[in-house]
């Protein structure tokens, strides 16, 4: 059964695309913690993060580090916290935070309200487009 990730790879769902590549996909999380929260995901679809092949892992942290760079310089924060709960959607996915303190993770917090032209201006901000 395809996932919510899986129809925003194949373009069922929209979602604010921040950066993409044959194997991964970044994207704003629309329901964020923090003002430029990110979710890296790859186009496998894969329930588990750490059932994914350790070169393809790897591949894919190394993609959120060019993109936790682009959220850094595009983001006033002093750090870009990474984290992997995987109980949300079956689908492996990374977040990337900018944050300021340790409690901006607070998964358990309210989270952000932002409209349309909101995420597509922080899109534009984070990707220069």
């Amino acid at each position: 059964m395809a996932t919510i990730f899986s129809k925003i790879i194949l373009g069922e769902i929209p979602c604010y695309k921040i950066a993409e590549d044959d194997e991964f996909l970044a994207f704003l999380d629309i329901n964020p913690l923090a003002i430029g929260h990110t979710l890296v995901i790859p186009k496998l679809e894969v329930d588990y993060i750490f059932d994914l092949e350790d070169e393809f892992l790897g591949r894919m942290m190394s993609f959120s580090k060019e993109v936790a760079r682009k959220l850094k310089n595009n983001i006033d924060c002093k750090r870009i916290g990474v984290c992997v709960i995987g109980l949300e959607v079956p689908h492996a996915h990374i977040h990337l935070i900018p944050i300021n303190t340790v409690s901006d993770m607070n998964f358990s917090k309210t989270k952000l309200v932002l409209t349309d032209s909101e995420l597509k201006e922080l899109q534009s901000t984070i990707t220069g487009c």
